[in-house]
């Protein structure tokens, strides 16, 4: 997985990070916005575009918020 969107964007989701995805990997859930890890190109083009810094490197996501690697995953999960 190439990006991870953690808990700042919860109550924000802001689509900035949609506009500017070259592959269309970001989608919308009821409560945040998710990367698809199969289809993201890890470009980067997203994180600098988050207005509350929710975009993280799959390997660098904060302690705190670990668990949003795992509950991104599931999100693609079917």
């Amino acid at each position: 997985m190439a990006y991870v969107i953690a808990e700042p964007c919860i109550g924000t989701k802001d689509a900035a990070c949609v506009a500017v995805c070259p592959v269309d990997c970001i989608y919308e859930g009821e409560d945040q916005y998710y990367i698809n890890p199969d289809e993201c190109i890890d470009c980067g083009a997203c994180e600098p575009e988050c207005p509350v810094s929710a975009i993280f490197p799959a390997d660098s996501v904060p302690e705190q918020w670990a668990m949003y690697t795992d509950k991104n995953a599931k999100f693609f999960v079917g």
